[in-house]
């Protein structure tokens, strides 16, 4: 609040001008602090006080000041009273107990951060996209709104304004997130009731069966070649793609390896990488060492396999779905396909191949329920280090057209 500061005098206050037109002005007495002057565009005087109290500034009129009009506020009458109410000021006793209710509820933006660190870090492996969800669509349009204030129109606006952009799917997702923190802010006793009730997602859910054929295989394959020009494609993440057709891993997991995870020809996915909750040990044959070996010269003694071009992160996994959505034609296929799609290609041909269903459920990690489960703690190492071993055989015939030569062990 710009101010001019001023020795209260009946005549230095009667002759202050108007403020400017659609404004206020204010000047500030130099003997009692937080006593003001409040001059509107037609002239009218009133004495306030100004102070932050509950956490606001807040503006408190005394009484108006006209010399000419009798029963006016003076000079001295102003100087008395401002001070009594500063202290009412700061002990909030001039906000009412509905607003003083309303000013302590929480902000959208606090709910969200009390959501991602009570409720999705303690329970979702998954906990930062729903905080990257949150900080990209929801916060900058809701941050600073009161999250009991939220309409169940906001909600459909907010997730129709992300389908219209191209992206249904993603709106769908938001959803999903934004109904969970509501849930989460009821459970609390933070608001009463949801505004996502009988919001329907907007984007059409189909389960995903996209597997490539040997000839997609074969097209990608020769696409992600370092050499190849066509592809407008960073070079860690072309080695990516392949590692995850060559692994059966999930992106999210290739995308985060690093070099301390791997040794002797294995890599172990720690606990909190790892989607099941349990450390998981994946052997490296034959293809998957030799780009392991390029990625070691390109990663330049960063610490991740595969590091964003900062080098100190692992690259973001957009950019690698980015990347596919924007090169599909360059990578030889007709039919869409993103990065997880990889994973089941590879799942899908081994069984092709004759591996058994549950080496292959041992090589994707799939977590397992019931006695079986309990009891068998077998690693099954040899296992789907045979299987990983065939399929490396059997990719080789389809990118390459012949049999597996001698590979150097990887260190």
């Amino acid at each position: 609040m710009p101010t001019e500061q001023l020795r209260f005098t009946k005549a230095a206050l009667a002759a202050l001008p108007p403020a400017p037109s659609g404004k206020r002005t204010y000047v500030r007495d130099t003997r009692v602090p937080d006593l003001y002057l409040s001059i509107t565009p037609t002239g009218a005087k009133s004495f306030m006080v100004y102070k932050w109290g509950a956490g606001r500034p807040q503006r408190v009129t005394l009484g108006r000041f006209n010399p000419d009009r009798p029963g006016s506020m003076t000079i001295d009458q102003a100087r008395r009273k401002a001070p009594r109410v500063v202290v009412k000021v700061q002990e909030g006793r001039y906000i009412s107990a509905e607003k003083r209710a309303a000013r302590q509820a929480p902000t959208v933006r606090d709910l969200a951060v009390e959501y991602i660190e009570r409720w999705a870090k303690p329970r979702k492996r998954t906990w930062k996209e729903d905080e990257r969800v949150l900080e990209k669509d929801v916060l900058p349009k809701w941050g600073r709104r009161k999250a009991g204030e939220i309409s169940r129109h906001d909600v459909i606006t907010l997730v129709d304004r992300i389908a219209d952009r191209g992206a249904p799917i993603q709106a769908n997702r938001t959803l999903a997130c934004v109904r969970k923190m509501f849930n989460f802010a009821i459970e609390r006793g933070l608001i009463e009731g949801s505004p996502c009730v009988q919001v329907k997602a907007p984007g059409e859910e189909r389960r995903r069966d996209r597997v490539l054929t040997e000839d997609e295989i074969k097209a990608v394959w020769s696409a992600l070649d370092e050499k190849a020009k066509d592809l407008a494609m960073d070079p860690r993440i072309r080695m990516m793609l392949r590692l995850e057709l060559m692994t059966a891993q999930r992106p999210g997991e290739v995308r985060a390896m690093q070099w301390d995870e791997i040794a002797n020809d294995v890599w172990t996915i720690p606990a909190e990488k790892s989607k099941n909750g349990l450390p998981h040990r994946v052997p490296l044959c034959g293809l998957a060492v030799e780009i392991l070996e390029r990625a070691r010269v390109i990663s330049d003694g960063c610490e991740h396999v595969f590091p964003s071009p900062s080098g100190d992160k692992p690259m973001p996994i957009t950019s690698i779905s980015q990347s596919v959505r924007k090169n599909l034609k360059a990578l030889g296929t007709s039919t869409p396909w993103t990065p997880h799609d990889l994973r089941r290609t590879a799942a899908s041909h081994m069984t092709g191949i004759g591996i058994p269903r549950l080496v292959v459920g041992r090589i994707l990690n799939h977590a397992e329920r019931g006695v079986t489960a309990t009891y068998d703690r077998h690693s099954y190492d040899q296992e789907k280090r045979r299987a990983l071993e065939k399929w490396d055989r059997c990719l080789r015939q389809i990118v390459i057209g012949k049999k597996r030569g001698k590979v150097v062990r990887f260190r």
